[in-house]
């Protein structure tokens, strides 16, 4: 992936108490590619939601609003050439799952929003639901045994996938999420749980876009052994990790994976979709929260005197955040509403109307976690 040269200093940003917009001189420049289908077609519609590096390549989760060819399937990205397998891996439900009371709502069209792969199995993956005011609903008896989730009405569900040896993904557990009352999550039926993320002990994080007072989140909770044995609600915490100090608006948080450095608990990098920002968490509290903003820029592959090589965007809308090594790869859902704001060479028209995703690449910085 090839990195917009950077002409001035880079300022690495984060004291707490910062809700100043940096200079524009401050931002990473991130040259995207378009993804490609199999067939050469840029990819239709995916509504990108998830994003994770796996065996090598990268595997991605469409969410709800995503055309229906994309919809219950991981996709697999060859990041350096940004093209998709032939055959993404088709998710299937187990006896057990059927049997749930999440069945009808998995069936149909669930708003997956986040992925994560297991560190110490990585033929597994989770999965997390969000918005599932489109669906048919609960049974009364499945309503009333999980109507107090701390949040949205229909619960906020962790799913689990494993591969198998067919090339597809059984859907083999559910399990709800409970958040406790003095959390103040609210009933945000589109703003919950974005980022997902391992650490390599099994405890998983979960990015929440807002609560009550509009402020992104971060809950963990551990997965064992036992973990998957149960229907009943699992009870987040919340690790009372650091956030930029932001005086109003919304500023949540839709992406996020862990980074590890040696000697440390490690670093949560997220991604805030409204601010085009990475903030860099540190898991042991002791350094400050840094924000990175960033400027994406999309290929134009054209040479008319009235075209870029490279065009700023507009709304690029970050979603999707993986680690892999030192380089952190992004991938944006485009927003339907404003998506084509960002025509501004004719030869991205086609594109930005199929609504396809770019995918971007930037190296860790040392400086980051010091």
């Amino acid at each position: 992936m090839n990195k917009f040269p950077i002409a001035f200093l880079l300022v690495i940003l984060g004291l707490m108490g910062c809700a100043e917009t940096p200079p524009k001189n401050t931002e990473l420049h991130l040259q995207g590619k378009w993804l490609v289908e199999a067939n050469g077609e840029v990819m239709l519609d995916p509504q990108t939601s998830g994003l994770k590096a796996w065996r090598g390549k990268l595997v991605s989760v469409s969410d709800g609003s995503a055309h229906v060819s994309q919809r219950k399937k991981l996709h697999i990205i060859d990041p350096e050439s940004a093209s998709l397998q032939a055959q993404p891996l088709k998710m299937i439900m187990s006896d057990k799952v059927e049997k749930s009371c999440f069945a009808d709502y998995l069936a149909d069209a669930p708003d997956l929003e986040a992925i994560a792969v297991d560190p110490r199995d990585d033929r597994v993956f989770v999965l997390v639901t969000e918005d599932a005011t489109r669906s048919s609903g609960m049974s009364q008896a499945c309503h009333l045994r999980y109507k107090n989730s701390g949040s949205t009405d229909y619960p906020t569900v962790l799913i689990r996938l494993e591969l198998q040896a067919d090339n597809t993904v059984l859907m083999t557990d559910v399990r709800p999420i409970q958040f406790a009352e003095s959390f103040a999550v609210g009933n945000f039926p589109n703003d919950g749980i974005e980022g997902l993320s391992f650490a390599p002990d099994g405890t998983l994080y979960l990015a929440l876009e807002k609560d009550k007072k509009s402020n992104a989140r971060i809950f963990s909770i551990k997965i064992d052994e036992q973990f998957w044995q149960t229907e009943e609600f699992a009870q987040v915490s919340d690790p009372q990790l650091e956030f930029p100090s932001i005086s109003s608006g919304n500023h949540p948080i839709n992406g996020m994976d862990y980074f590890a450095v040696e000697g440390h608990k490690g670093f949560l990098i997220a991604g805030a979709r409204n601010d085009s920002q990475l903030w860099v968490i540190d898991l042991e509290k002791k350094i400050p929260t840094k924000v990175l903003p960033l400027q994406f820029l999309a290929p134009t592959g054209n040479d008319e005197p009235n075209c870029q090589k490279w065009e700023v965007m507009d709304n690029a809308s970050l979603e999707g955040l993986a680690v892999s090594g030192n380089t952190i790869w992004t991938i944006n859902d485009p927003w339907k509403l404003h998506y084509m704001d960002n025509v501004q060479c004719e030869a991205n028209r086609a594109k930005y109307s199929k609504m396809a995703p770019l995918l971007f690449s930037l190296s860790a910085d040392p400086a980051w976690f010091e």
